[in-house]
């Protein structure tokens, strides 16, 4: 394992001058407002993914945690729709044929957001046709109209979440690489919510953080992770600020 080590410390050290580091973006569709009272969103069930990061760093996902980390966000994003200013309704999980159709859109939305990050939200990586100002041009296309059929509603908020917790291995493998100045993450914690107008498969709001804090398989760590992941949700009040008694009792 020693000898393993050193090697992945070797290939790191080659590698680390084109390592880029993911920073927290957001980004609106020009020209897009969302007035409270406006409109009824379909809430399309979360994708949520929770493990463990192994000694070479892949991920190895956990059936357990991941089960604890859905019902926590899945009350805390309950209590979080009161705040986003407008109408929220749960996707029914569909059976049969549509049942593969919305994991063909939940994919779909993936390798999107995916896209706008790597594309768009990485300066050096923009795209010739993404570096005006003020560009914010991404589709899922119309089709995705067919997910919202019957409901009523305007737009979709599509939410991904991945949790990799850093093994014993990765650990030790950090320390390793930390004494050849090398910088070595132990766990990953990333996540995206996007809003989609279902007239038109237009994005038109994306919020991603490769970084996110907050343990998901608790039910403080879930709250503040739905916090990070709606912040500035177009049209949404900010949660009331806690009351904090002055000295005096008045």
């Amino acid at each position: 394992m020693r000898h393993t080590l050193f090697a992945a410390v070797a290939v790191l050290c080659l590698l680390a001058s084109s390592t880029a580091v993911a920073q927290e973006k957001s980004g609106n569709k020009p020209g897009f407002t969302l007035r409270p009272g406006s409109a009824k969103i379909l809430l399309i069930r979360p994708t949520i993914r929770v493990g463990a990061q192994s000694t070479g760093g892949l991920f190895e996902p956990n059936a357990d945690w991941t089960a604890q980390a859905r019902d926590n966000l899945g009350a805390a994003l309950a209590v979080a729709q009161q705040q986003l200013g407008n109408q929220v309704i749960d996707a029914e999980e569909p059976i049969g044929p549509a049942a593969k159709t919305f994991a063909g859109y939940r994919a779909l939305f993936s390798v999107l957001a995916d896209s706008v990050i790597e594309y768009q939200f990485f300066p050096g990586n923009r795209l010739p046709t993404k570096k005006r100002k003020g560009s914010f041009e991404w589709t899922m296309g119309p089709g995705v109209a067919e997910i919202g059929r019957g409901t009523g509603c305007d737009y979709a908020l599509f939410i991904f979440d991945e949790d990799q917790y850093g093994s014993t291995g990765r650990k030790v493998f950090q320390v390793f690489a930390a004494m050849a100045s090398v910088s070595v993450k132990s766990g990953e914690h990333r996540g995206y919510a996007g809003l989609v107008d279902l007239r038109n498969g237009d994005l038109v709001w994306l919020n991603a953080d490769q970084a996110m804090g907050g343990d998901v398989r608790t039910v403080e760590g879930a709250q503040k992770r739905v916090r990070q992941l709606l912040e500035d949700f177009p049209g949404s009040t900010p949660p009331a600020a806690p009351v904090v008694a002055s000295a005096t009792g008045q």
